[in-house]
Order: structure tokens, then C-alpha cells, then sequence
């Protein structure tokens, strides 16, 4: 344990607790203040448990005394605040006890031969933490977000991820030039046009690594990267839905390129 304990802070005027409120209200904040908060005891152990270190945890008095024992020491900096004031940062409707500050990773340049995942201008912060979570489950462990796509550090699509940013390459406010590395296949959803999944799947024909490409809910893919794609899917809906909700699009393409690599039928 610490030999001198945690910073205790009761003022809300104190200059952690503004900045605190900015990383957990507004959405960019993390882009303009270089850290990220991640809130929540779920959030916290999954990012140590990919060995990250953050710079300040942060809990509540009432909490404090239980998490102790496992938590003192861990962080950089410790800070205990009164339950009201960890509450008035949070964006929750039931906030949680705890949570970190991280610094914001620098993002990595876009590397070939890894299983991607390219967003374009997915708006949703639910969408986007949902993809992540489906990247992350079934191996594809790089993610391109294209300009316009809602900010991957945010807390709602954190929360959405529950996780899965930890463990993936994270490349945001890319251009499409920047997919210039890019050599291996690139499979587009579409709605309407392009091979049936299943039929590729069962013909073995989803390439593996590869790059999907996601758009935009209601636009879908712009033309200069439907242009790009190697081969076009769409999901059979036989239940007779105009299309399906990206991110659960997403879950089952990337589950059939995940079943093929490991030789499923």
C-alpha cells in the first residue's frame, strides 16, 4: 500500500474535478486534453488486465475503504472524493464508485496483414463501441475509423466497447489514403447487391486476414470505398427487414470470417 495514502479533494472548483467533468461530458474532450477517463469497475479491470497503468484513479469516499486493499498503489495518483462530487462528474444515470484517467494513446499507423475493421462516418456511439466489441471477440484486432466516424474515445462508445479498446489497434480521423497499406481483400456490406454470405461462407470464399468495410447507417459506404472493395456481401433477411442494424451486420460478418479462419464450416 501507498505510505501516504490518497489525495483527498472536497472542492468542486478543484481544477481535477473540472477537467474530470470535461472528459466525462463531452465527447472530444479527450482529443483536446490528451487523457481519457474510464469510468466504472468493469472499464478499470479490463484495462489492467492488459496491463495498462493509469495516471490517476479516482473513488469514492464510501468506496474507498473496500477497494483499498486491491486498488492503493496502483495508479500513478490516488484521489478520494465525496460520493456528491465523483456523482456530479459522472455521465451516468447511476454513476459508479470508481474510475481512471489515462493518458490518450497516440494512434498507431495503419499496419497490413492484421484483421481490420474499417468505419466510415458511423455516427452512433452505441454502433461503434458495439463493432469494437465484435473486432475484438472475433480477432480482427486493428479498426479504422474514417473521418466523421464518432469519436472511439468517448464515453459512450467506452462504455458501448466494455473493454474491447484495450485489447485493439485504434486509428481515428483516418483518410482514405491512409488505407493505402492495406493489401489484403476488402469485403463491403451492402443491403441490396453482392454475394449472399452464407453462400460464401459455405464456398469458403471469405478471405482471410481481410478488411471489412462498415458504412454509414443511413448512407452506408462512401462510392470511393465501395470502389475499393474486393468483393461485396450482403446477409440474407429472409424475415423481410430493409436492412439490418450495422453493428449487428457487423457481429455476423465478422463471426463468418472468424469461423472460417479457425476452419469451421
Amino acid at each position: 500500500m501507498s505510505e501516504t495514502g490518497p489525495t483527498r479533494i472536497s472542492s468542486r472548483d478543484n481544477p481535477l474535478l473540472k477537467e474530470l467533468r470535461r472528459l466525462a461530458q463531452d465527447a472530444g474532450a479527450y482529443r483536446r486534453l490528451g487523457r481519457v477517463w474510464i469510468e466504472g469497475d468493469h472499464l478499470c479491470r479490463a484495462a489492467r488486465q492488459r496491463g495498462l497503468k493509469p495516471a490517476i484513479a479516482v473513488f469514492t469516499e464510501s468506496f474507498w475503504p473496500q477497494a483499498q486493499h486491491e486498488w492503493d498503489g496502483y495508479a500513478e495518483r490516488t484521489v478520494v472524493l465525496p460520493d456528491a462530487l465523483l456523482h456530479d462528474v459522472s455521465g451516468l444515470e447511476s454513476p459508479a464508485p470508481m474510475g481512471f484517467v489515462i493518458d490518450a494513446p497516440a494512434p498507431p499507423a495503419v499496419q497490413d496483414g492484421v484483421p481490420t475493421v474499417v468505419l466510415d462516418r458511423l455516427q452512433d456511439a452505441g454502433n461503434v463501441g458495439s463493432v469494437l466489441r465484435s473486432a475484438a471477440a472475433f480477432g480482427f484486432a486493428q479498426v479504422v475509423a474514417l473521418k466523421g466516424t464518432a469519436a472511439l474515445w468517448s464515453p459512450k462508445v467506452l462504455r458501448a466497447g466494455m473493454g474491447a479498446h484495450f485489447g485493439l489497434r485504434l486509428i481515428e480521423g483516418a483518410q482514405l489514403p491512409d488505407l493505402a497499406p492495406l493489401t489484403m481483400p476488402m469485403l463491403a456490406t451492402s443491403s441490396h447487391a453482392g454475394q449472399w454470405l452464407h453462400e460464401a461462407q459455405s464456398a469458403r470464399n471469405l478471405p482471410h486476414p481481410c478488411a471489412w468495410l462498415l458504412g454509414h447507417e443511413g448512407q452506408g459506404l462512401s462510392p470511393a470505398l465501395q470502389a475499393r472493395a474486393t468483393l461485396h456481401i450482403r446477409i440474407a433477411q429472409p424475415g423481410g427487414e430493409e436492412s439490418l442494424n450495422v453493428a449487428a451486420a457487423a457481429a455476423i460478418c465478422l463471426h463468418a470470417s472468424a469461423a472460417m479462419a479457425v476452419g469451421s464450416p
